[in-house]
């Protein structure tokens, strides 16, 4: 590299940066949009008929996707201030009419939604790309890591209203031979559920890797008392594998049973785990159900999405997931979790499933 190319591009940082000193960012954004504002104005005024007044609205709109809370509000001013200068120079009507009192009305909901933004601090795209970013990070943890060659695993979840966000999810680490997984199924529905599925999930992932199996539910609900949520409590199932030689342990927090399928006579087994839920007494300890995973064995973990309707109890709920799984599994387990969620369960309720396999 020359040492010509080395210095331009050192004085091109260099102005730059006083640049950003002079004129950060946000200032540039508003400067920009004010001078378009202006334009589109000049040209309403002087080409009346040919340019219509409700153009003023393509910055509003544009501002109050790319501007920060603080820069908003006198952005949306300075436009509505610009409008009322081009009134007296309309030829008035009831149709102009109507325009004036309808952009004013859209300009006093940008003003609305900038002060809401100003609790959190952030622009509107970058507010969502925060929150998805947010979303997306916390999720991973569900993400099920890398097993031997001779175990599959793979989880699956829908939510009710077909968005990523769900009140139930996964959480899943290794620690070395053994495979911790827990599934989860937040109180309530809507934002409020998914909100919360979203702490939750980031709070438990981190529990999980860090404590030993026994304690991870007991240190899951003294988490949630302590948040002291109107509707604090959850349902969790915890899996502890051991991958050299499939021995288990179960733990349930008022959650649906485990399922195992035995290789050897291709019936499936409703494992049955007891404990409170989580969040709603303290200093709880959780007894493990064990056994053993043999070559060809299946286990599933899921939700009460997955076996509950209003018109159906669960326990037939179970029987029909399990009648589903013995035809949709049958030799081939591999993709198993996504046709299992899609074939059953409440579409309107949050699903979430786990499909564990000894190859």
């Amino acid at each position: 590299m020359s040492a010509s190319g080395e210095h331009g591009r050192s004085l091109r940082a260099r102005v730059s940066d006083l640049v950003d000193r002079v004129l950060p960012r946000g200032t540039r954004l508003v400067a920009a949009l004010a001078v378009v504002t202006v334009g589109i104005g000049v040209a309403v005024q002087l080409a009346q008929g040919w340019v219509p007044l409700v153009s003023l609205l393509v910055p509003l709109v544009v501002a109050s996707l790319i501007l920060g809370p603080r820069q908003l509000p006198w952005f949306v001013v300075f436009v509505l201030l610009v409008l009322a200068l081009l009134i007296p120079g309309q030829a008035l009507n009831p149709r102009i009419a109507v325009t004036v009192v309808i952009m004013y009305g859209l300009g006093f909901l940008v003003l609305l939604s900038s002060f809401r933004r100003s609790r959190l601090g952030v622009g509107g795209l970058e507010g969502e790309r925060m929150f998805v970013d947010l979303r997306d990070r916390i999720l991973s943890q569900g993400g099920i890591p890398a097993l031997p060659d001779d175990w599959y695993a793979a989880a699956e979840l829908r939510s009710a209203g077909g968005t990523p966000f769900a009140g139930d999810f996964v959480v899943a680490a290794r620690i070395g031979d053994r495979l911790e997984v827990a599934v989860v199924d937040v109180s309530g529905k809507g934002q409020g559920a998914g909100t919360r599925a979203l702490l939750l999930s980031g709070a438990l992932g981190g529990l999980l890797g860090a404590l030993p199996p026994g304690e991870f539910l007991s240190a899951a609900n003294t988490f949630l008392l302590r948040q002291e949520w109107e509707e604090g409590f959850a349902t969790a199932i915890h899996l502890s594998l051991d991958l050299t030689t499939g021995h288990y342990d179960v733990r349930s927090a008022g959650h649906p049973p485990a399922a195992l399928r035995h290789a050897g006579s291709g019936r499936w087994e409703v494992i049955e785990a007891e404990g409170p839920l989580l969040g709603l007494i303290p200093d709880v300890s959780y007894a493990a159900t064990s056994g053993e995973m043999r070559p060809g064995d299946a286990l599933l973990l899921y939700t009460d999405g997955m076996v509950e309707t209003r018109t159906r109890d669960i326990s037939l709920g179970i029987d029909k997931m399990l009648g589903q799984a013995e035809r949709r599994l049958r030799g081939d387990f591999e993709g198993g979790a996504a046709r299992l969620v899609d074939a059953i369960g409440s579409r309107n309720d949050d699903r979430a499933l786990l499909l564990v396999h000894r190859r």
